[in-house]
């Protein structure tokens, strides 16, 4: 009888220890051994990477919105694992709101792994939600295996998911330091979008003003203030403001538990190409100037940044209002889950940066973020969650080939460099058939 179910012999694998000639033996699912480029494991099946070819870990997306039950024709399991799949990512963690019920009570946790059990073709896990009226049972939330809980500062865009005002976030603050447990935050500051102008039209500089980065930058501030003083651990989500990385960085400073994340629209796009009545550019907070992007790029280097995901937010094309292009009554949400890793790495590769460092920013630092010491890294005992990437092809988005549910996307007709050929999740081909396990924390 073999020793291992399957070998992959790839010339070029980003590992722990750096980008080195591998063979990777997979044994019950995980990475039993890497051998050296002249060992010959015995196994069942072997696969020969072709040289253009690098071995990636399974990118791990800690920040999507599948949507499903209850809005499942926005987006539902099967099509967005699917995508996830296609992309290289075989970890996903879904957020607690767009669907019905959103994940603020147990009841409504099991709705969701209902729905997800049969048509998962990658891992999936789940936050909780933080929102008013829910305090009492988010340690029931905790307790039945969510990741932590996600909080809006301001309005979610769906009335069932409320914002918390400053009480209810210090309050929610207390309660995860208690628990132990992370807060994510959707973090804009109400008062100064609501000062801003207003958002309606066609014209993006519109847009843009009426979500400027002081509503990131003054909801960032007073949401570090009080994790500090409730010793409570925080993650900011999707960060698009540069300017709120120095209060980051003083936070860390002074010892605060605080991370964050940006997404590849962020460091794709930048505002002066975002053409007027393109609503499919439209996502809180917006996409802003290079130079902001450029700002977004240099924390990433300066490890301010720990995590680049997806923050897959799709909805129906009629949402998107394209005919009429008003900025205003659109949806706010890019889908991008099958395209994240070619988008990050054809910005990366241009700025200098190597696939260790998309691997760190896309698989290493979202594992970690979760908790999930099974995932991200090519390592002995890790899960077998594998990714061959052609790292030069270059292809043209085109919205017909992607999978998740409706194919509207500002990528369309870009020209992005990264083909992923072939993900393996625990040592099997990824998006054949559903064969994703549910995930609770550790």
């Amino acid at each position: 009888m073999a020793e291992y179910e399957l070998v992959i012999r790839a010339r070029r694998a980003v590992t722990p220890d750096g980008v080195r000639p591998v063979t990777v033996a997979v044994r019950d699912g995980r990475i039993a051994a890497l051998a050296g480029p002249g060992e010959t494991p015995d196994a069942v099946s072997a696969v020969d990477l072709p040289g253009r070819e690098v071995l990636l870990p399974g990118l791990v997306d800690t920040h999507v919105h599948v949507n499903e039950p209850g809005r499942t024709e926005w987006e539902g399991f099967a099509t967005a694992t699917q995508a996830a799949a296609a992309g290289g990512v075989t970890t996903l963690i879904d957020m607690p709101l767009n669907s019905l019920p959103p994940t603020t009570t147990p009841a409504a946790l099991a709705a969701k792994r209902a729905a997800a059990r049969p048509s998962a073709f990658v891992d999936v896990g789940f936050w909780g939600g933080a929102v008013p009226g829910n305090l009492a049972g988010l340690a029931g939330l905790h307790e039945a295996g969510v990741f932590g809980f996600k909080a809006f500062l301001a309005d979610s865009g769906v009335p069932e998911f409320g914002a918390l005002d400053a009480p209810g976030l210090d309050a929610v603050l207390a309660e995860a330091a208690r628990l132990g447990a992370l807060l994510i935050v959707h973090a804009e500051d109400p008062g100064v979008l609501g000062s801003a102008p207003d958002p309606a039209g066609r014209r993006y500089t519109g847009f843009l003003a009426s979500r400027p980065a002081a509503a990131e930058d003054t909801a960032i501030a007073g949401l570090l203030a009080a994790a500090a003083r409730h010793g409570a651990r925080v993650h900011i989500l999707h960060l698009a403001s540069a300017s709120a990385l120095p209060l980051i960085a003083a936070a860390r400073a002074d010892g605060a538990a605080v991370s964050a994340e940006t997404c590849p629209h962020y460091l794709t796009f930048c505002a002066e190409e975002v053409p007027d009545g393109a609503t499919e550019f439209k996502c809180c907070p917006p996409i802003r100037d290079a130079a902001t992007r450029d700002g977004l790029w240099a924390g990433l280097a300066g490890g301010l940044i720990g995590a680049v995901v997806s923050d897959h937010s799709p909805c129906p094309p009629g949402l998107k209002r394209r005919e009429a292009g008003d900025f205003g009554a659109a949806w706010g949400g890019i889908s991008s889950l099958q395209l994240s890793l070619p988008a990050v790495w054809t910005g990366a590769r241009r700025r200098g940066c190597g696939l260790t460092d998309v691997v760190r920013w896309m698989a290493a630092g979202p594992a970690a973020l979760a908790g999930l010491p099974g995932k991200g890294a090519i390592a002995p005992g890790r899960d077998a969650d594998l990714v061959a990437f052609d790292d030069t092809a270059e292809f043209t988005v085109d919205p017909a080939r992607l999978r998740h549910r409706h194919p509207v996307t500002p990528y369309a007709g870009r020209t992005l460099t990264g083909v992923v050929r072939r993900t393996w999740l625990r040592g099997h081909e990824a998006g054949r058939a559903p064969g994703g396990r549910l995930l609770t924390r550790p």
